[in-house]
């Protein structure tokens, strides 16, 4: 069975389970689809990133291929499973996310997770392992492949007060027109993504990562 599942490729293979003690380097590269929730039309981004990424990575990756100012707690829920850093405040039991990896909840092809950001405004993001792959040679990641539309205000009050926002700014006539540009700055355009920009980031807070890494 081992030789049979040795032989398959990486996108079919199923990650065997690890200890977090001693992985240092990635062996593969997860492909993700994320995608917020309840949004109409779909706010989604597809991202690659180590499959032996902390959580607490993960949440700053997702964090700047969304467009979130990381303003608000979050955590992760796979099956019935919650991960998070922990704190006096919960209210119900979470698992210490700091020293889990990302093949750790979610090891094979398909498997999905969801990822809650600002549970006030409670924007649920799905996460779906679209593939397994081998890393790239010269290629540097996170990553993020591609995406559609912006992402939505903080504090907007989650999708559906974000449904009501692109009604006023849409509508001049709308009577909070005038107050919800202003509150936004001016100008929002919904259906706009900067992929340039987003990488441009993620590779910003790779490198950070990896001076941290260096100077411990």
């Amino acid at each position: 069975m081992r030789q049979l599942r040795d032989q398959m490729p990486p996108s079919k293979r199923k990650r065997e389970p690890a200890s977090v003690a001693g992985i240092k380097t990635s062996t593969s590269i997860y492909q993700l689809k994320v995608t917020l929730r309840d949004s109409h039309p779909a706010v989604w981004r597809r991202i690659q990133v180590a499959d032996t990424i902390l959580l607490p990575h993960l949440h700053g990756i997702l964090q700047l291929a969304m467009g979130w100012t990381n303003s608000h707690l979050h955590l992760f829920q796979a099956g019935k499973k919650s991960y998070a850093e922990p704190s006096p405040d919960d209210f119900y039991p979470v698992i210490d996310y700091r020293s889990v990896r990302l093949h750790q909840i979610a090891p094979a092809v398909n498997d999905c997770f969801v990822y809650i950001y600002d549970y006030g405004d409670s924007w649920e993001h799905d996460v779906v392992v679209e593939e397994i792959l081998q890393a790239e040679k010269d290629t540097r990641y996170p990553r993020c492949l591609d995406g559609q539309r912006a992402c939505p205000p903080e504090d907007v009050g989650g999708v559906w007060g974000y449904a009501d926002f692109v009604k006023a700014i849409r509508n001049p006539r709308n009577p909070e027109h005038a107050e919800m540009l202003a509150w936004v700055g001016g100008a929002f355009d919904p259906d706009t993504f900067d992929l340039r920009g987003v990488n441009g980031m993620l590779q910003i807070f790779q490198s950070s990562l990896e001076r941290q890494a260096r100077t411990r």
